[in-house]
């Protein structure tokens, strides 16, 4: 026993040598810059000798968002740096081909220190009436241009009689009057007069357009009427909304979202007061909200097996014969790009496979009329990257037609077909674009036009298009809205044309899909978060963050955010919408199927809108018992996905069947799985008939 433990702790001393006194030495170390500096980041590995160690290749991320190389601080790859913003950003150095083969990181804090404004303002929002607080607008104004707003701004008031200002800075009017506030924010200050009117309330009245009961994830609408001392409705003025509760069950906490403009959404079955008030007056209803219960199972039918290699993006389509078809690309490995037969989804089969100069296939996409498969291309050993064409009139015998590099040498990361264009972005070019590329004659494919955000720092991952829209995620830009043939904005091909932009805090966009609510002729778009808080490594599990954010685009001018989809410690990558249900990979959470109809509010996730969820992991994938969904496809009524880890598959919603019995059941698919890490009963009994291991 002593000899084994011995050797054990042997061992272990020559693991923790190894990964203790291998470090990454730059000149990121307590860097501190102003904003609109520029910086190149120069590392290097040394071991506890101070030896340097070869590396084949240094890369830089910012952790918010790990290829989002345009954040506030990371601009490129290679390490060039503009502080954009200030704050602390934390600044992920990568070497992704050290001598010994092995991955090694470290994470530097860059400091960005905040420039000094020129100005301050604030306003208050329309009027303020006694017994109410003000609603106030608050900016800070810089010489970059880089204007703040809602900055914490610090009161004051010649009459705290008039209006009184609290703890948190908030302005409450307590008498009508006249009163000058003051306003303070790192160093300049600014004084404004700020008048209160009387009351003219006296009676508030709140009512609600429900009809019967409502379940958890519906969004009620909430109407007032405002009335005088004569009895006749005051317009212009809005109450503030607020909501209580009690759940159903007494160990949950009743929670939901109400907004100020008069809709509120309830996340947990309960009994929930809603109160709309002004100033001192008040009016109140109650709503009793259900269980949403839409859950269904979720059972696995095939599985096209890719356990030697990492599994990236997939597309799923018809052939030319009427048979149905997947492809499937490679990460980080030999360029390899799978064809499948999907016909029977219980029985995948491979039918075919091509290998080209890269070591990522990251995107694949199949033409409309099931001919052309365009895949993308990095890291090739020449850097002719760019995208490949392929005839896939035979999916059992792909053809390559051409190759098409220019202006895409740093690779392609994504791409998208639409009416015979290829839209090709250079995720990690400066500037990063995406490139419109005519493939009428796909031997001869050619540049025809490109779209850009002319923003220093700016960045891309991904391009979608609908109705002659593209959609563009931009990280930190957000999505852009670009009329590339809608005609909305007199856009083509050839003259992309900007029509909207929304961007969000994180800045970690890096998907974007577009849909119309087939319930209620509101039109989405839902953004992506892709975040990596420890980074990426394609050997052992990732930890993985960010939510998927739904944005109401019904007006392109004046898009705003409505809801969110978050499950809790996992991530989001790719998704796919169809009739109002929406098929999404969250990464280590595998495929999760959600409720979005109807209109959307809150936290979609907390309201019960999942219906049914599925871990992808394998014991025999390229990490055993690992999931890493990459992405989803509806397709001819089951759900095909792709998964980092174990290749393609398909999966079938049932209905889910009544639990008739007095005792709790095992769940197979849930316990199995997660628990036992076998894929089935089957698979189950392999695990159990397979010889111990035997301790040495």
């Amino acid at each position: 026993m002593k000899k084994i433990l011995f050797i054990s702790i042997t061992i272990l001393s020559i693991q923790l040598n190894f990964s203790q006194f291998q470090t990454i030495e730059s000149n990121l170390d307590g860097l501190v810059l102003n904003v609109g500096d520029t910086f190149q980041a120069e590392s290097f590995i040394s071991n506890l000798d101070g030896e340097k160690i070869n590396c084949e290749k240094l890369i830089y991320y910012h952790k918010n968002g790990v290829f989002n190389v345009g954040s506030s601080i990371v601009i490129d790859p290679s390490g060039e740096l503009l502080a954009n913003e200030p704050g602390l950003h934390e600044v992920v150095a990568v070497c992704v081909g050290m001598s010994n083969g092995k991955r090694l990181s470290q994470t530097f804090v860059v400091k960005v220190n905040f420039p000094k404004p020129i100005s301050i303002d604030f306003s208050i929002i329309g009027d303020l009436y006694v017994g109410n607080f003000a609603e106030v607008n608050k900016i800070a104004n810089y010489k970059s241009n880089n204007n703040i707003s809602n900055i914490d701004i610090v009161f004051s008031s010649s009459n705290p009689k008039i209006i009184q200002v609290d703890n948190f800075n908030n302005l409450k009017a307590l008498a009508s009057g006249d009163v000058e506030i003051t306003a303070s924010f790192d160093g300049k200050i600014i004084t404004k007069q700020v008048s209160v009117k009387n009351n003219p309330v006296t009676k508030v009245e709140l009512t609600t357009d429900l009809i019967g009961y409502v379940k958890t994830g519906d969004v009620i609408n909430l109407s007032t009427k405002l009335t005088d001392n004569k009895g006749k409705s005051i317009n212009g003025i809005q109450p503030k909304f607020s909501f209580s509760g009690i759940a159903k069950n007494t160990s949950n906490t009743a929670s939901g979202l109400i907004s100020n403009i008069g809709k509120f959404v309830a996340d947990v079955p309960g009994q929930y007061t809603i109160n709309a008030s002004f100033g001192y007056l008040n009016s109140s209803v109650k709503v009793e909200v259900v269980e949403r219960d839409i859950k269904k199972e979720i059972v696995k039918l095939g599985l096209g097996e890719v356990f030697d290699k990492r599994t990236s993006d997939a597309w799923f389509f018809q052939g030319i014969d009427g048979r149905d078809y997947g492809v499937s690309g490679t990460w980080g490995s030999d360029g390899t790009t799978y064809f499948w037969d999907i016909t029977d989804p219980t029985d995948i089969v491979k039918v075919d496979s091509i290998k080209v100069d890269a070591r990522i296939v990251n995107d694949v996409k199949v033409s409309k009329n099931g001919k052309i498969c365009v895949i993308s291309r990095e890291g090739s050993s020449k850097r002719k990257n760019g995208i490949i064409l392929l005839d896939v009139t035979n999916p059992s015998d792909v053809k390559l037609i051409s190759d098409y590099s220019q202006n895409l040498t740093g690779g392609v990361h994504n791409i998208f077909i639409y009416e015979n264009h290829v839209y090709a972005l250079n995720a990690f070019a400066n500037p990063a674009k995406y490139y419109v590329i005519n493939i009428e004659d796909p031997y001869n494919p050619k540049e025809v036009g490109s779209f850009e955000v002319e923003e220093p720092g700016s960045s891309i991952h991904d391009v979608w298009i609908e109705n002659g829209i593209a959609y563009s995620s931009n990280w930190k830009q957000g999505v852009y809205l670009v009329d590339v043939g809608n005609g909305i904005a007199g856009g083509s091909p050839e003259n992309p044309v900007q029509i909207g932009n929304y961007r969000y805090e994180s800045g970690g966009n890096h998907a974007a899909f577009p849909f119309k609510s087939k319930s209620t002729g509101k039109f989405y778009v839902i953004m992506g978060d892709e975040i990596f808080p420890e980074g990426v490594n394609g050997n052992s599990y990732n930890e993985t963050a960010g939510f998927l954010h739904f944005v109401d685009f019904t007006d392109p001018k004046n898009p705003f955010e409505v809801a969110r989809y978050e499950v809790p410690g996992h991530g989001s990558h790719n998704y796919w919408v169809e009739d109002d249900v929406l098929y999404v990979g969250m990464y280590t959470a595998g495929v999760r199927v959600v409720d979005i109809s109807g209109d959307l509010m809150g936290d979609l996730y907390k309201q019960g809108r999942e219906i049914a969820k599925y871990s992808t992991g394998n014991s025999k994938g390229f990490i055993p018992n690992s999931t890493m969904l990459w992405g989803t496809q509806y397709y001819k009524g089951n759900i095909f996905y792709s998964d980092f880890y174990t290749g393609i598959g398909a999966l079938k919603l049932l209905d889910k069947k009544k639990d008739n019995s007095s005792t709790n059941q095992f769940s197979t698919d849930r316990t199995l799985k997660e628990a036992l890490g076998a894929d089935d009963l089957l698979d189950f009994f392999r695990i159990l008939a397979s010889p111990p291991i035997e301790k040495k």
